[in-house]
């Protein structure tokens, strides 16, 4: 790190530890006591403080900060998340029942946002897939140079093929670890900023499409198009419901924030927030499926029928999840 970065990291920090500090002792008390051992100004204090947290390591991400620092704000985040949203409660069968008819009824309930994130998403795609078909040098503003490695234009259709049927086996565990602390930090800020009006939620569906539109056109352009999507689809079919999900949690948040009916705006957010919150949980599951699928099993699998045979599977027990479960059961979270 260059000392003016680290002079910027040093600065960055003293201007927010006071507050990270102080989110650090609430969580560690929520978590190991419960929400309930914590004051109304605690409790009133948490989100405000996340949502800090979660801005914070935004910026520490994309001005290039120290990896100390990014790893402890995402820690943190991740924590402080877990303390505001997940259950505690210990009930038996409470974490079956979440998943097999609470998440998939938030998500049906939630179908205008679904829908909106989807487009949005789809949008994305389609729009960097026809830029960089007309002109290959679009790629570069969609994709960085770190993503790409050496999947750009002006690649050989070889170097191509070899990056989609390279057998690897090192360290896929903690390669898993990274895909899913990565993808999920991706979902959980776009919920997490649904708040500000859903924009910057519909930025990161976006972006997010942009990327998968360049890779896209890259390999069509070299007759690898079929290719890579056996190559993508068995761990990208879960990733990308998760993260169309965590945007959908975004939107619905700023829909209370916006359009907040008889409610309040305040109770309006709190509603909307507690729904929301179910479908981002369950979402974290899909990106840990998600990460060892990429992690460990793209890495070691290159026959085009196996993955095949993986995204169709992976197809239809999503399907089947989303659609089918908690159909004509009451959810016992339904609020009146």
């Amino acid at each position: 790190m260059t000392t003016s970065a680290a002079l910027r990291s040093t600065r960055f920090r003293e201007a927010r530890e006071k507050e990270w500090a102080e989110l650090d002792a609430i969580v560690d008390r929520a978590l190991s006591r419960g929400l309930s051992s914590l004051s109304d100004e605690q409790l009133e204090r948490m989100p405000m403080l996340y949502r800090a947290v979660v801005s914070s390591l935004e910026v520490a991400r994309k001005t290039t900060m120290d990896r100390a620092l990014v790893a402890y704000l995402d820690a943190l985040a991740a924590r402080a998340y877990l303390a505001i949203y997940a259950s505690r409660r210990a009930e038996r069968g409470v974490l079956a029942r979440f998943f097999a008819v609470t998440f998939p009824k938030r998500v049906r309930s939630m179908g205008a946002e679904v829908g909106l994130s989807t487009l949005i998403f789809f949008v994305g795609i389609a729009v960097s897939y026809i830029l960089v078909m007309m002109d290959p040098s679009w790629y570069f503003a969609f994709v960085g140079a770190d993503l790409a490695g050496e999947r750009v234009p002006g690649a050989t259709t070889e170097t191509l093929r070899h990056a989609l049927y390279e057998r690897s086996t090192d360290d896929l565990d903690l390669f898993a670890s990274f895909l899913f602390t990565h993808n999920a930090g991706i979902g959980l800020m776009a919920f997490a900023l649904g708040f500000a009006a859903g924009i910057p939620t519909a930025l990161l569906v976006f972006t997010n499409g942009l990327m998968l539109g360049a890779f896209l056109a890259l390999y069509a352009q070299h007759g690898l198009l079929m290719n890579l999507l056996g190559w993508l689809l068995p761990h990208g079919i879960p990733e990308m419901l998760a993260i169309v999900l965590c945007g959908a949690a975004g939107f619905h948040v700023a829909r209370a924030m916006l359009w907040p009916g008889e409610r309040s705006t305040r109770d309006a957010l709190v509603f909307a927030g507690r729904r929301a919150s179910t479908v981002v949980t369950g979402c974290v599951l899909l990106f840990a499926i998600a990460g060892v699928i990429e992690g460990i099993f793209r890495q070691t699998v290159v026959d085009d029928f196996a993955r095949g045979m993986l995204a169709t599977l992976n197809v239809l027990w999503l399907v089947a999840w989303i659609v089918l479960s908690g159909l004509g059961v009451k959810d016992d979270l339904d609020e009146h």
